[in-house]
């Protein structure tokens, strides 16, 4: 990744603690700008906070005029709640205790209209009995899979057009849509991620005109995440809403990846040496508990000031960098890494060192990084 990252004051990266994560709000701004643009108009969006669990993210957001959030977790709803969002979708299946959590949320916020996901008849009908019994309403998407295989239902069967007619008739609960997730689209090429999501396109809009056809409405198709954001965005269609996610910190995996995507990395892992066990080796206290371990092994940082070290060495508090280079550091010295996976990252810390304006300002706290607020 050649992204450059803007140079900080020596004297505020001396104040900082190692490992942290340091947020640059500037660029924040310019990623939600750019955001907009691709999009066309902030009522076309509705962000995914998974990336960044932030309040104060989410009043960067709300600030531009997006309204609209998307989460997946209860407890990052009750964050976009607390902080004023009314309009929610929460991208996951409610099952078990979470129904009863999603009707305690509905009741503590009840200007909050809330929508979850289902794509199966029987924790829709608890969920359907839960929300009757507390006399609240509850929106529900139809989860379709367009081949990931994850969850969801074939937009081509029976089954989605029975589940949907399901949403539609059951009470406490109202039809809010479809959500179309393709995580698995991650072809480098712009044109042949694109030609992957036409294909499976037509039986998404096939889906929602067979339903429509039997009186049911279908207000929005939740679309994509950050890779197929631009594609959807392409697409004349009124009901379409994108959810890009990792485009309010970008990172190197999609820095790398999707050259195509418009964004800058606005958040960073503070790493110091703490050895120089060898003399082509720097020891990091950068373990896999302050940043992302699910890419693998040597390749989830990138150091702009070393772009060809090697990461030989990863464990929970210790990442081992060999480099020819290695004579330029000393124990205490300073490096910034961009994570190849910023969402899983950014849950590792429960607060983040923020510079706006050149100055090291207040930090903002992870909130949603916990698993539960209060419901």
């Amino acid at each position: 990744m050649s992204a450059a990252l803007p140079e900080v004051d020596p004297a505020i990266l001396a104040t900082l603690h190692s490992p942290s994560l340091l947020v640059f709000a500037d660029r924040v701004r310019i990623n939600i700008d750019r955001m907009i643009a691709t999009a066309g108009s902030v009522q076309r969006l509705r962000p995914h906070c998974k990336t960044h669990k932030m309040a104060e993210v989410v009043r960067l957001l709300l600030e531009k005029g997006i309204l609209k959030h998307k989460a997946a977790t209860i407890a990052e709803v009750e964050m976009l709640a607390d902080v004023g969002v009314l309009d929610v979708v929460l991208a996951y299946n409610p099952v078990g205790p979470n129904i009863g959590r999603v009707v305690a949320l509905v009741q503590k916020f009840p200007t909050l209209r809330l929508a979850v996901t289902t794509d199966h008849a029987v924790p829709l009908r608890q969920l359907s009995e839960a929300c009757a019994s507390a006399g609240v309403k509850v929106g529900v998407m139809l989860d379709l899979d367009v081949g990931q295989h994850r969850t969801g239902v074939d937009p081509a069967s029976e089954l989605a057009v029975g589940i949907y007619q399901l949403i539609h008739e059951l009470p406490g609960i109202f039809p809010a849509g479809f959500h179309v997730y393709d995580g698995h689209q991650h072809q480098e090429s712009l044109a042949e991620r694109t030609s992957a999501v036409m294909e499976v396109w037509p039986f998404v809009l096939q889906l929602k005109r067979a339903v429509e056809a039997k009186g049911m409405q279908v207000p929005e198709l939740l679309c994509g995440g950050s890779p197929t954001f631009p594609i959807y965005a392409a697409i004349d269609e009124a009901s379409i809403a994108l959810s890009p996610g990792t485009s309010v910190f970008h990172d190197s995996g999609y820095g790398d990846h999707f050259p195509d995507l418009d964004f800058v990395p606005a958040a960073v892992v503070v790493t110091r040496v703490v050895s120089r066990p060898t003399p082509n080796r720097v020891t990091l206290d950068l373990g896999n508990k302050s940043v992302a371990a699910d890419p693998p092994k040597g390749q989830r940082v990138f150091f702009p000031a070393l772009p060809d070290a090697v990461q030989v060495i990863h464990n929970e508090e210790h990442l081992v960098l060999e480099t020819p280079d290695a004579d330029r550091f000393a124990p205490g010295d300073v490096l910034l890494g961009i994570p190849t996976h910023i969402c899983p990252t950014s849950a590792l810390h429960h607060e983040v060192a923020v510079i706006a304006d050149d100055k090291l300002v207040a930090p903002w706290q992870v909130t949603a990084r916990n698993r539960r607020l209060t419901i």
